[in-house]
């Protein structure tokens, strides 16, 4: 008679299984939650990146009209007209956004951005114009809308509304990004300066805290 010699087999418990899948779920948690940690670092950067931009453009609009003024103040003393005129409608504490102080934003905020746009007279620049925006930047949004995802000022389309043929761009709102101006006092040496506070509060991607950017652009104008 012939023996036939058989191979012990032996599959896998249910708790082998069990721990293997457990393995497993902790492996792909892990790397999804690193994949995420990854994706919002890089958006927060994406968006301080795009913030800074847009800070730049208001510092580059401010030095040009400071520019003009100048150039006005130099050739015949006279009042400003034109592009020399914004810098009047940017620092003057009668008639224009001068303020006495600038708030004390970055230092006091708490876990989410200020409500109403902290200042005395907070204000933004049509960068694309060398003008003062003639709205209020926002910090919250207006009814039946959202707040973009990082401070931004919003254009609307160029057009032609004055039939000049030059089509020229209107600021249609500003969210989360504006501009504090507070001159220096008044002295009898001829010479002053203006400090504009560039001031920047948004909720980055992933963060519980708000995002913020501040810079201060000094620029020095005969009195």
């Amino acid at each position: 008679m012939r023996l036939i010699r058989r191979n012990n087999q032996r599959g896998d418990t249910l708790i082998e299984v069990m721990f293997a899948f457990a393995i497993f779920a902790l492996v792909a948690v892990g790397s999804l939650t690193i994949m995420n940690q990854g994706i919002a670092t890089a958006q927060r950067s994406l968006e301080i990146t795009l913030v800074r931009a847009q800070m730049d453009a208001q510092a580059e609009a401010i030095r040009y009209i400071h520019q003009a003024y100048v150039a006005a103040y130099q050739k015949d003393g006279a009042a400003p007209t034109g592009t020399a005129a914004e810098w009047v409608k940017m620092t003057d504490k009668n008639t224009g956004k001068g303020a006495a102080s600038a708030s004390p934003f970055g230092e006091t905020n708490g876990p989410v951005c200020p409500a109403t746009i902290p200042g005395d007279r907070p204000f933004i620049l049509n960068a694309r114009m060398a003008t003062v925006g003639s709205s209020v930047p926002l910090s919250t949004p207006a009814a039946g809308s959202s707040l973009p995802p990082f401070s931004q000022v919003i254009y609307n389309p160029p057009t032609d509304a004055d039939g000049d043929g030059k089509f020229e761009s209107s600021i249609n709102q500003a969210y989360g990004i504006w501009i504090e101006a507070v001159p220096s006092a008044a002295n009898t040496n001829g010479t002053g300066f203006v400090d504009f506070h560039i001031r920047a509060c948004w909720s980055g991607a992933g963060s519980g805290t708000p995002m913020t950017l501040g810079t201060i652009v000094r620029l020095y104008e005969p009195r």
